[in-house]
């Protein structure tokens, strides 16, 4: 994939697919709002209603021209509920409904959790109706196929509904689908340009993330036939890039406890040809599906943020062989995050806090090195690092400066925005957030290094 077909905007990829479909006018719904956000600000009267479902993160100023067809799902504690309260007073004219007793981080499987939300959306459809709006179905030239780098998947019959992905929720829209199915011609979205995986393949492009990666494998320096584990994949982005350098001899093996990224993991890794390189399975990292030391090197990336942290610690030291490597690597809650930008301190004390979002067992700070000591890793090489991001336009951009964006004021973010802007015209737009990473040896064995 070149990086111009990686970076082509999304809303050029949903034109073209609403047009090869024959979808004059749609009901979208979507937990990632900034999937949908440049399409509804060119193509408004393409989009009959739009539900942003339990988003975590949510620029509003996308959507004020069409504010009234706006429905934003919200659980009643957790980063949606704020960010859809302060979307919803710049965006008069949109309905909020919140999910009472429901807290929904960015990786919830919402449908799962709350199917009511179908109906909710439902009776919303209902209530906007198609009037000045008009919703063609779709002409079946398939039950499925791909478009425009977009994968779809079509069934029942109806106004048309485009399902776009969840950011990580396992099950994705499965809970509700048939329900759905029966009221609308429901168009299903996948690949590798929206939603959580076009997060993370995008991240895996910046430089400074890849040499990230590159020092954990470094620490681990493994033996030409090495067995590698990687334990969640997400879309296999990593994976794929460990295939790539990795010798013959050695083997990987990747579990994610997700059906839905594996999918979109399995059908990258075939597109670029190393899916012969990788073993991918279900896996849950916290009650691994491998016997005792299978593995001389495992490592996670950005997932024990979203688990039982100690749980999956111990369970990646089980797996792995006696003088093993066990590499972590997580995103740092307790560090600020950096944005360029000759920012007021008023506005600073709102940016330099990155996104608190971690379950409640999970991991996201510098206990991280204290807990791998005390599940028995010896000769910890401990390296927190930076990540660099400098494309405003990538998805894993958008979806970190929406939470700034979620949090500022209409005084703060025209602020903001002409920083930014200035910045950018100075080739000098770029953030940094930072991560905790480290490396430990399994008691045992002879490894040496």
């Amino acid at each position: 994939m070149s990086l111009d077909e990686a970076v082509r905007p999304a809303r050029e990829r949903l034109a073209a697919l609403w047009d090869h479909l024959g979808i004059r006018s749609a009901h979208v719904a979507t937990q990632v709002p900034a999937d949908i956000a440049d399409f509804a600000a060119h193509h408004p009267d393409r989009l009959s209603g739009l539900v942003l479902c339990v988003p975590t993160r949510l620029d509003p100023a996308p959507f004020a021209a069409i504010a009234d067809r706006v429905l934003m799902i919200a659980g009643s504690t957790g980063p949606t509920a704020g960010t859809t309260a302060r979307a919803a007073e710049r965006l008069p004219g949109a309905t909020r409904v919140v999910l009472d007793g429901y807290e929904a981080q960015g990786w919830a499987d919402a449908a799962a959790d709350r199917p009511d939300i179908a109906d909710t959306m439902i009776r919303f459809f209902d209530r906007i109706g198609p009037t000045g709006h008009a919703v063609a179905s779709p002409g079946r030239i398939a039950e499925a196929g791909s478009h425009a780098g977009i994968t779809w998947r079509m069934q029942g019959t109806g106004p048309a509904l485009v399902l776009m992905p969840f950011f990580l929720a396992p099950s994705q829209w499965q809970p509700v689908l048939s329900w759905l199915a029966s009221r609308f011609t429901v168009v299903t979205l996948g690949g590798p340009y929206l939603g959580g995986v076009a997060a993370l393949e995008d991240r895996a492009r910046a430089p400074s993330y890849q040499a990230t990666f590159r020092t954990l494998i470094d620490f681990m320096a493994p033996a030409l036939d090495s067995a590698f584990l990687e334990v969640g994949c997400g879309s296999g982005s990593l994976t794929r890039r460990l295939a790539r350098q990795a010798g013959h001899g050695q083997r990987i093996t990747a579990v994610d406890v997700n059906p839905f990224l594996l999918e979109e993991a399995r059908a990258l890794a075939g597109a670029e040809g190393v899916d012969g390189a990788i073993a991918f399975g279900p896996g849950n990292a916290e009650a691994l599906p491998f016997p005792d030391e299978s593995f001389d090197c495992v490592y996670s990336v950005t997932v024990l943020e979203e688990c039982d942290a100690d749980r999956a610690i111990a369970e990646m030291v089980r797996v792995a062989r006696p003088g093993g490597r066990v590499g972590i690597i997580v995103r740092a809650i307790d560090m600020p995050q950096w944005w360029n930008l000759p920012a007021p301190e008023t506005l600073r004390r709102k940016i330099d806090v990155p996104p608190q979002s971690v379950a409640a067992h999970g991991v996201a700070d510098a206990s991280l090195y204290r807990r791998m000591r005390q599940a028995g890793l010896q000769r910890l090489v401990c390296f927190p690092s930076l990540v660099t991001l400098d494309r405003p336009d990538g998805q894993i951009w958008r979806y970190r400066e929406d939470h700034v964006l979620s949090q500022l004021s209409p005084d703060e973010t025209t602020a903001w925005r002409a920083l930014r802007d200035a910045a950018r015209r100075e080739e000098l737009l770029f953030m940094a957030h930072p991560m905790h990473c480290a490396v430990g040896v399994k008691a045992g064995g002879s490894a040496s290094g």
